[in-house]
């Protein structure tokens, strides 16, 4: 007999959010809170139909606006309380956020410099580091899975679900950007038992098969 047929286990659907209203410039975007596009909400309608034959026992989400609305469509239909939590944010960039990213090059060389010497560890100026989102985010997803069953889903950030792939493949965090997220990408972890395994990686509804 498998593990799988003694301990069901969890089965973690974490969802990015869909795409966000973005400034023409590429910007840092952590734990400011832009609504979803109409992309990102069409991406949410995709995911939502896609996922429609999927039975959830549990729906979680981040409570930042972008996360909460993304999990609001996906699970319109469903007789299901949405619970968010902070723990489930994307990561604090303290002064660097909403900033754009060539202000902070120009502005700051040395911490940029730094920033990409060590991108797990480096925290701008009154904010987290990767380092400090795993911290944050993995034991809370953890705890989510030891008290759910069947499938779960967790409507999430980028970088929640990074720092969480980087724990469950014992990658180093400097390693966490090799990884790629698309809005509205589905990642799947099987957890069994407290031990976890990942299934799938940004899985995108196709528009053309809904």
């Amino acid at each position: 007999m498998t593990a799988e047929k003694i301990f069901p286990g969890t089965l973690l659907y974490l969802l990015r959010h869909g795409a966000i209203e973005a400034a023409k410039e590429k910007r840092f975007v952590g734990q400011i809170d832009p609504p979803l596009s109409s992309d990102g909400r069409e991406q949410s309608e995709w995911q939502g139909r896609k996922l429609t034959n999927v039975p959830f026992s549990k729906v979680w989400c981040s409570d930042l606006k972008r996360a909460y609305e993304t999990a609001a469509i996906v699970c319109r239909d469903r007789a299901l309380t949405l619970q968010s939590a902070p723990e489930l944010r994307e990561i604090d960039l303290g002064h660097w956020d909403g900033m754009a990213m060539s202000q902070i090059r120009n502005q700051f060389p040395d911490l940029w410099q730094a920033r990409g010497e060590d991108i797990g560890h480096f925290r701008p100026p009154g904010a987290e580091s990767f380092a400090d989102l795993r911290q944050r985010a993995v034991p809370f997803i953890r705890h989510i899975a030891a008290q759910s069953a069947g499938n779960t889903l967790i409507v999430t950030h980028a970088g929640v679900i990074r720092v969480l792939l980087c724990q469950v493949l014992e990658m180093p965090l400097s390693h966490l950007f090799r990884i790629h997220l698309d809005y509205g990408g589905i990642t799947l972890i099987k957890d069994i038992n407290g031990l976890s395994r990942v299934m799938a990686v940004n899985l995108l509804p196709c528009p053309a098969d809904n």
